[in-house]
Formats: C-alpha cells, sequence, structure tokens
C-alpha cells in the first residue's frame, strides 16, 4: 500500500459518496480529484457549516470519502468499506491516475505557461492558510500538502522551465509563500535530474514545500524587515528551521527526509551553516538539495532589503561559493536541471541582439530557446523573434549575460513567460 494512504485508512470507516448526499456534520476524509478542483487548503475535516456545503456543490467535485467514525453518516443502504476495501478501490483510482487520469505528458512552455500560473496561484492561496494554522498552533494538514505536491510535481514534469520561472516572480509580501512553492519545484526538478525513484521525487517536493514553515512562528516585523537585520533579530530568523522542525514533528506524519530537510536546509558543507554545523557527509542528500534550491529562489527573488538577481547571474554567484557552501554533486545537478541560462535571463547575442531566454533545450545547456526583441546596434526595440539555437543551421549564439538593472526593460518578464502582469 502506498505510504501516502497509510494513514487514511487506519482505524476508519471509510465511504465514497456523491457531494449530494454530503449534509453538514460529516467528516470529509479526501476529495475525489485534483487538489486544483476543490478550494480548500485542508483535505480532511469536518463539513461544519452550510457555506462549506455550498462552495463543494458549486465546485467539479463529484464525489468525496467521508469517515462515518469521524462524523455523520449516510442511511445504512450505503455501505461502509472495509479497510481492505478501501485500500483496493483507491489503489485501483492511483493506477487509473498513473496509466492516464493525470496529464503529466511532456508540454511546450507556452501551454504549460497558463496552467502553471493557476497553480501558482493556488498554491500561494494554500500556503497562506497553511501558515495561518501553524501559527496558531495547529497541526499542518499534511494530506493537504502532499495533493499540493502532486500538482506541483505534474507540472514540473510537464515541462519544469514553466512554474520554477513563474513562481520566482513573487511580491515582498508574498516571498515566504511562493518561495515554499519554488522550492518545492525546484526539489522535484533536481530529484529526477539525480535519478531519484518516484516516491523520493515527490518526498522531495514535499520537504521543499515544508522547509521553511518555521517561519510561521517569526515576528512579522523582523520578517519582513525592509533593511538589513540586526545581530538579535538575525538570531530570531536562525531558529527557523527549529521551529519548523518542532511544528512538524507536532503533527506526527511527515516522513524523515521533510524534517530532516526543514532542520538542515542551512548546513553547509564546510561546517559554517546552521543550526547544527553539520559538515560533508553529516548532512544528507535532502538537505544538500534544500541548500542549493533555498538559496537560488532566495536571490533570484524580490526581497524588502534588495532586489532579485539575474538567473544566469545568480548561478554564477552561487558557482562562487559553490566549494563551501554546497555539495558540487548535487551543484552540478541543479545547474543541469536549471540550464546554464535558466528562463527569465536576459542574454546579448552575437548579432548584437539583446533577449530573453523562454525555455531549455534538451540538446545541451548552451543552447536554449531565445525570443531577441532589442537592437543593440541601432538602440531601438525590433519585432520579437523567436530563436532555437539548438536547430541545425542556427547562426546566431549567446555572447554573454546582460545585466536587466542596466537595460530597464519593463515588460522582460511578460517577454519571456508569455503572459500579461493580471495573469501572474
Amino acid at each position: 500500500m502506498s505510504v501516502f494512504i497509510a494513514d487514511f485508512l487506519k482505524n476508519s470507516m471509510l465511504k465514497r459518496i456523491s457531494v449530494s448526499q454530503l449534509t453538514v456534520g460529516m467528516h470529509i476524509k479526501e476529495f475525489c480529484g485534483s487538489w486544483m478542483e476543490h478550494p480548500f487548503i485542508r483535505s480532511s475535516f469536518v463539513l461544519s457549516n452550510a457555506k462549506d456545503l455550498q462552495t463543494i456543490l458549486a465546485s467539479s467535485i463529484k464525489e468525496v470519502w467521508i469517515d462515518s467514525s469521524k462524523g455523520a453518516d449516510v442511511p445504512a443502504t450505503v455501505v461502509a468499506l472495509s479497510p481492505k476495501q478501501a485500500e483496493f478501490q483507491i489503489d485501483a483510482t492511483l493506477e487509473q491516475a498513473a496509466s492516464g487520469g493525470r496529464n503529466v505528458l511532456p508540454a511546450p512552455m507556452e501551454r504549460e505557461m497558463e496552467r502553471a500560473a493557476q497553480i501558482c496561484g493556488h498554491s500561494k492561496q494554500a500556503m497562506v492558510s497553511m501558515f495561518e494554522e501553524a501559527r496558531m498552533g495547529n497541526a499542518v494538514d499534511v494530506g493537504g500538502a502532499r495533493q499540493l505536491v502532486e500538482e506541483i510535481s505534474d507540472s514540473v514534469m510537464r515541462n519544469p522551465g514553466a512554474l520554477i520561472s513563474l513562481a520566482r516572480l513573487k511580491t515582498v509580501d508574498d516571498y515566504t509563500y511562493m518561495h515554499s512553492v519554488a522550492v518545492c519545484a525546484m526539489m522535484v526538478s533536481l530529484a529526477r535530474q539525480l535519478g531519484l525513484d518516484d516516491d523520493k521525487v515527490r518526498l522531495a517536493g514535499l520537504a521543499g514545500l515544508m522547509h521553511d514553515l518555521g517561519k510561521a512562528a517569526m515576528p512579522m516585523n523582523v520578517l519582513n524587515k525592509p533593511g538589513k537585520l540586526t545581530e538579535a533579530e538575525f538570531a530570531v530568523i536562525k531558529s527557523h528551521p527549529v521551529e519548523g522542525h518542532r511544528m512538524l514533528l507536532a503533527s506526527s506524519k511527515f516522513d524523515s527526509d521533510t524534517l530532516d530537510v526543514c532542520l538542515h536546509h542551512h548546513e553547509k558543507v564546510d561546517g559554517s551553516g546552521y543550526p547544527e554545523g553539520l559538515k560533508g557527509d553529516e548532512i544528507s542528500l535532502m538537505a544538500k538539495m534544500g541548500a542549493v534550491c533555498d538559496v537560488y529562489d532566495a536571490i533570484t527573488s524580490n526581497r524588502p532589503y534588495k532586489i532579485g538577481w539575474d538567473p544566469a547571474e545568480s548561478l554564477r554567484k552561487m558557482a562562487e561559493w559553490s566549494t563551501g557552501h554546497f555539495d558540487q554533486k548535487v551543484f552540478q545537478a541543479f545547474v543541469k536541471s536549471m540550464g546554464i541560462y535558466p528562463v527569465g535571463s536576459l542574454v546579448l547575442m552575437s548579432s548584437g541582439r539583446i533577449g530573453v531566454v523562454t525555455a531549455q533545450s534538451a540538446k545541451s545547456l548552451i543552447t536554449p530557446q531565445i525570443k531577441v526583441f532589442y537592437s543593440t546596434k541601432s538602440h531601438l526595440r525590433i519585432t520579437p523573434e523567436f530563436l532555437d539555437l539548438s536547430k541545425a543551421g542556427s547562426t546566431d549564439k549567446i555572447a554573454g549575460r546582460e545585466d536587466p538593472a542596466k537595460w530597464h526593460f519593463p515588460d522582460l518578464d511578460e517577454m519571456w513567460s508569455g503572459l500579461p502582469t493580471s495573469h501572474r
């Protein structure tokens, strides 16, 4: 039986019913369908009011699992499943999904962008709710978190560049929540690059999603301070891995990898990290992965005290720090998963044109797809043109990185994403 549903079956009387049979007082154990199809961050809760019932009825969800041992029941004509029967039906559903129910076929960047934008919007709402629950001292809903990881993982499998790139475009106020989403997506991509099996890929995603939960315990005035932190304030912020680890332990349903990444994603291979000063092989592979993904998203995102760096420049900076900070094998795999010129990087072409990277190439790290839109010879905008540098006969090539701050192109993000600001 899948580890993701082991706790789902324990000591429960499960029934799969139509949403039309739902009544206030029932305990919803699981929605039958994608996390994207229902508006709740929680996947398991007592239906306590008519408003939530109407919300479910208005959604595209057609069926739910209820647990009659924890809430109101339906008439006796609906027969309860034994745990073994429930396991069989759930496994059959999972097998159907694996064989085509979920859409994980490769998709071109422009097609996945729209879907990734929707996932980012739902993910942000989900993480806001999750952090609020954690601040109130409530246990984190592991089922809801796992469903969110599934949606993010599926998008990464269809096209890794879309969601990872969009999640970087976060506002200062959104940073804490969308940072978790971005790290989740990058952990999935990196785990696949490292050749981890499917279960480990999903666990890596869950670890990335939950790695910064401890920031829910940080004072907001310190967490969002626009200037440099004092030593005392930094000491407070440095406690977030321990706080997050404590919160996850309290739920008693998170795996050891998620707990480990939460506690150790700020450790460095030279031993100068925190909270335990681990070094080298004392740090697990998952925690080393978390460290790379966490830093990349942090330095490419706008923060209260600085503007994010260009993606390609960020990788160059990380390469300079990599000997003491990151595991070399993990960092090299991360670069391969992102590309030397990640999506959104501003580049100068040998033709004198300036363009932005819109997608990676499966053939080479140095031959991505580019949208050129500016001529340095005429100092004017030109009609945008797509270049696939991996195609035979392509004569133009990347001459180097360009600093977006130097050029101030106001529509740069729209140029590579293809989405107006209102869609992101």
